[in-house]
């Protein structure tokens, strides 16, 4: 009997020919929908391409922000010292910009003709 036995099972486990077995049919499809949530997740994830190419382009606008306020820091601080140590520089801007002379010059405005 325990022959008989082993049998059956045996026969039970046979493919039936023409018959496609489920576990055949699932395990292609499992396959794609996996590796489609996968491309999915490493294209549109947090740590995905898209947002690495976004972080890419954000960090070289800031390096380049950077770069220009620490030129324009560099400016600025050669302008404070020309303030605080070169008196002819002092004197220019004071004749350029508030019109102011020494004694005995004289200040000359022109004006522009008003266009009819």
């Amino acid at each position: 009997m325990a022959f008989r036995l082993k049998l059956r099972r045996h026969r039970r486990h046979t493919p039936i020919p023409g018959r496609v077995s489920r576990d055949r049919n699932i395990l292609p499809k499992l396959l794609i929908l996996v590796a489609a949530i996968l491309i999915i997740v490493f294209i549109l994830g947090d740590h995905g391409v898209y947002r690495l190419y976004s972080m890419k382009r954000e960090k070289k606008r800031l390096l380049e922000e950077i770069n220009q306020l620490r030129e324009e820091q560099h400016e600025l601080l050669a302008e404070k010292d020309r303030l605080e140590n070169d008196l002819e520089y002092i004197e220019r801007l004071a004749r350029e910009r508030h019109r102011m002379a020494k004694a005995g010059e004289k200040v000359f405005k022109v004006l522009e003709k008003p266009e009819p």
